[in-house]
């Protein structure tokens, strides 16, 4: 059995990236510093919804991206964290870094949030790939929050052997959003039969149709079960991902079969 200890440093980040670079390296810090390996930080960490991504979105060797990195290098854990970058066709990707020792990867996110009178697509080009990463012997996939209402993609990052999904979002409020999000990331925890560790912004009163978060980060175990949820405010979520219970769900009920998807992994 492997286990990873894992953290969700659910903070809320504004139109500042250097301001939000700060509060997510003493996140990251305090995460470490109770013994996280793999600490995730919300989708949007660069910059808030509703600032003018074009004008912050920086490459993957910027300085947000790199601060980043310095961090995850000198305490040894691996940050998961939510930016933007500029894209070739002039709008930004949404896109997931992943960096610490022994891994640098990034996902582009798939699924574009284009419901309840948001259009993230008009800024936002869309991602095409699957990504996994290997922390400490743990198969970790990536996904970003609207990816949570697409249950195909979590069945196949669990096909291409995803022990733990992280999903940083940036979720947006409402009614009935609250109940979407405790709903969907047990299903897709289910559905991948993996860990699923949820970081969302902290709760932000809404502003149009921007989705500045509504707190709730949580882990959820490959059966669906909720096994710690944060309330709507900053705070740190900590808990352990097993790879002997992925294991144990998988043999017990046999789902995922054969790749669904032709890519590499």
């Amino acid at each position: 059995m492997t286990s990873l200890s894992v953290a969700a440093a659910q903070i809320s980040t504004g139109p500042d990236p250097v301001a939000n670079l700060a509060t997510a390296t003493e996140a990251v810090r305090r995460a470490a510093a109770a013994g996280a390996s793999l600490v995730a930080l919300p989708e949007a960490t660069l910059a808030a919804f509703g600032t003018d991504l074009r004008a912050v979105a920086e490459p993957l060797d910027g300085p947000f991206a790199t601060g980043l990195r310095k961090v995850a290098a000198d305490l040894g854990v691996v940050v998961i964290a939510g930016l933007f970058e500029p894209s070739d066709d002039g709008r930004v990707h949404n896109t997931l870094l992943a960096t610490g020792p022994g891994v640098e990867a990034s996902y582009r996110k798939i699924h574009l949030y284009d419901a309840f009178g948001s259009r993230e697509s008009d800024l936002v080009a869309p991602g095409q790939d699957l990504v996994t990463i290997d922390v400490n012997g743990v198969r970790v996939g990536l996904a970003t929050c609207y990816d949570l209402r697409f249950a195909s993609q979590f069945t196949d990052l669990g096909r291409a052997g995803a022990e733990l999904i992280v999903v940083p979002a940036s979720w947006g409020a409402g009614p009935g959003k609250e109940e979407q999000w405790d709903l969907l990331t047990r299903a897709r925890a289910s559905d991948a039969q993996a860990w699923l560790l949820a970081c969302d912004q902290a709760w932000t009163p809404p502003q149009g149709t921007d989705p500045l978060g509504i707190g709730r980060s949580t882990l959820i175990d490959p059966l669906g079960h909720t096994r710690a949820r944060l309330a709507a405010t900053p705070d740190l979520l900590l808990g352990t991902a097993d790879t002997e219970l992925v294991s144990t769900v998988r043999a017990r009920i046999p789902i995922l079969g054969k790749p669904g998807i032709d890519s590499e992994f």
